[in-house]
């Protein structure tokens, strides 16, 4: 496959809407890079781009180091898999899938190879007669991969692909793309605004808002490491909640101050905030890390307002000045409506941001 290298990408419409502002990233070969932000944020734009669908305002795009900015789309060498499928409905899934291909003017038994070696990778061998009506949405998508995997592009471009298929079929074919990708080899660019998706698929994910990249990074990085606010509440389900607290030395111990709880910071923590100068900062606590403990151990204690159960776990939301907190827990003991808990925060998980920067404060 190849290498994607985009440089100093702007796309304005008319004067002062500017859709994609400076972006500039590089996608390795192979790799299955994810773009991934709320509707509005430049993803699908920049995609547009990638495949000369959307003229560039300004900056340049390099696949396998030639610059292709100016090219045709049918000059670019990728492939493009859309959200509404975009396959031809009068055509069966063969004449689907080989239509590229008898453009290209390939001999008759290299068409019939190639459609039916991707048929048998995206699993939809045994409905190549068939016409679009005649499949399921998940069917139709395959068709729409396949077709797009046939030409062997030096880039695979995924819009939404998954958006108009029901839940369970989602969760399902996000595996299946990935395997495809992989015995493809392809070089993968994956748009989406589902974080859940977005996780689970991506070699990296690129999160973007206002038309800029916030984060690049492995989604272990982008969960873990959130530079700012906005990524820490964007990725996760359910979100990271938010304090705010003062930070206080008492005696040789540094401690987060907050209405509802004293936390003495331990010395990782409290290395990490050395040389920050401000009192008061914004603490981010995923769900997952607000934990149950003894009366003894506790740093608050609070009451049940409402058990979610998901069967591995349950999620438990507590209310804290107006501000509901959710925590995940294990699914035994069954927590209940009005119950007393006790609480306490893993340490080794927290991360801590300046309030008027928005910045992860020590990375």
């Amino acid at each position: 496959m190849a290498t994607l290298e985009i440089k100093n990408l702007t796309k304005k419409f008319g004067r002062k809407v500017i859709a994609v502002d400076n972006v500039s990233l590089e996608v390795h070969d192979q790799e299955f890079l994810v773009l991934l932000g709320p509707s509005g944020c430049g993803k699908t734009t920049t995609m547009r781009m990638v495949a000369g669908l959307e003229e560039v305002t300004d900056g340049d795009i390099l696949i396998d180091g030639v610059n292709v900015t100016d090219l045709p789309p049918r000059k670019r060498n990728v492939s493009m898999v859309f959200q509404n499928y975009a396959i031809w409905p009068h055509m069966t899934v063969y004449e689907n899938i080989s239509y590229a291909l008898k453009l290209k003017r390939m001999e008759k038994s290299e068409i019939d190879r190639i459609v039916r070696e991707v048929a048998g990778m995206t699993k939809i061998g045994e409905y190549l007669e068939r016409l679009p009506t005649q499949l399921s949405g998940g069917q139709q998508q395959r068709v729409a991969v396949a077709r797009a995997i046939a030409v062997s592009p030096k880039v695979f471009l995924m819009d939404e692909p998954l958006s108009n298929l029901d839940a369970k079929l989602r969760v399902s074919m996000r595996t299946e793309l990935k395997t495809i990708h992989a015995s493809a080899k392809a070089t993968t660019v994956f748009v989406t605004h589902d974080q859940s998706e977005a996780m689970s698929i991506a070699d990296r994910i690129v999160i973007m808002k206002d038309g800029e990249i916030v984060q690049i990074g492995t989604p272990e990085e982008v969960y873990e490491k959130s530079a700012n606010l906005f990524v820490a509440d964007f990725i996760g389900t359910p979100p990271s909640n938010f304090f705010d607290v003062e930070l206080k030395k008492v005696g040789e111990t540094l401690h987060l101050i907050h209405s509802h709880f004293d936390l003495p910071l331990n010395p990782e923590n409290a290395a990490l905030l050395q040389g920050y100068n401000k009192n008061e900062l914004t603490l981010g606590v995923r769900p997952e890390n607000i934990l149950l403990a003894n009366e003894q151990d506790k740093i608050m204690s609070t009451t049940i307002l409402v058990v979610e159960p998901q069967g591995s776990h349950q999620v438990i939301a507590f209310k804290m000045d107006e501000k509901i907190i959710k925590m995940v827990a294990p699914a035994q003991p069954k927590a209940k409506m009005g119950e007393t808990i006790h609480l306490n925060f893993k340490q080794e998980a927290l991360r801590f941001f300046d309030p008027e920067s928005t910045l992860a404060i020590g990375d």
